[in-house]
C-alpha cells in the first residue's frame, strides 16, 4: 500500500494512495492526516479521496524533508478509524426527482428496483468532503452499480439528488452543474449556511438510504 508523493508548487505537497479506492487506505490518509496537522511545519492538511494534500507553512527551507518524512509516516501509520454519526437518509427514487434510473439499470443490466435495493443496501462511508460545500464523497457503492458519468453534465442539478458518479455514491448538496447519474430525492438538507457546523457530513460518518417510494421515470 504505497503513497505517491508530488509537489503542489513550493508551498503545498500531495499524497495519493496507488490503486483503487478501498476503505483501508482512506483509513491510513485520516491517520496521516491526524498526524501531520501537528507539525509545526505544516498550515493545513486536507484529506480527500484516498489521497491528502500538506499545506506548508511560509518559509519552510526544505520541502523535500516533509515530503520524505511523509513517505516514512505513510509506512508505519496505523489506520484510523475515525467514529462518526450515523445519517438514515429517506430517499424517493426515479420520476423527475432521478431521471436516470432506467438508464442506470439499464447499463447494469437490472431492473430498476434492483437498483434501488442494491443502492440502499450498503452502510456508506463518508471518505472525504470535496467538490461543493457539503458535498460527501461515499464508500461502499456495489461494483455492478458503478456508471460512467454523462458525457454532457447537467448546467442545473437541484440540492438533494442521490447519484452515483462512477463507483462512487453521493448526495448533490447545493444546485449546481453535475455529470452524476441522477437516481432519486432526499428532503434531507446536506448544507446550511446557518447551522453549526453549515456541512451535515463528516470524514468518518455512516450513511444509510431508505427508500420512501419508487416512481415511475
Amino acid at each position: 500500500m504505497s503513497l505517491k508523493l508530488s509537489f503542489l508548487g513550493a508551498g503545498a505537497i500531495l499524497g495519493e494512495s496507488v490503486g483503487p479506492l478501498d476503505a483501508a487506505k482512506q483509513k491510513k490518509i485520516w491517520a496521516l492526516a491526524a498526524l501531520a496537522s501537528a507539525w509545526d511545519v505544516v498550515d493545513e492538511v486536507v484529506p480527500g479521496m484516498n489521497n491528502l494534500m500538506v499545506v506548508l507553512k511560509q518559509g519552510v527551507r526544505e520541502p523535500a524533508k516533509v515530503q520524505a518524512q511523509l513517505g516514512r509516516e505513510w509506512d508505519r501509520v496505523e489506520s484510523s478509524d475515525l467514529q462518526g454519526r450515523v445519517h438514515d437518509i429517506p430517499v424517493v427514487y426515479g420520476g423527475e426527482g432521478g431521471p436516470d434510473l432506467e438508464e442506470v439499470a439499464r447499463l447494469a443490466g437490472l431492473s430498476a428496483r434492483e437498483v434501488v435495493m442494491l443502492y440502499g443496501e450498503p452502510e456508506y462511508v463518508v471518505y472525504a468532503l470535496g467538490a461543493h460545500a457539503g458535498f460527501g464523497y461515499l464508500g461502499g457503492l456495489d461494483r455492478r452499480l458503478a456508471t460512467p458519468r454523462l458525457d454532457k453534465p447537467r448546467l442545473s442539478v437541484p440540492a438533494g439528488s442521490v447519484a452515483i458518479g462512477g463507483v462512487q455514491a453521493g448526495v448533490i448538496a447545493l444546485t449546481g452543474p453535475s455529470g452524476w447519474r441522477l437516481i432519486g430525492k432526499t428532503d434531507q438538507r446536506f448544507f446550511d449556511p446557518q447551522a453549526n457546523p453549515p456541512a451535515l457530513l463528516s470524514p468518518g460518518d455512516i450513511v444509510r438510504f431508505r427508500c420512501e417510494r419508487v416512481l415511475e421515470c
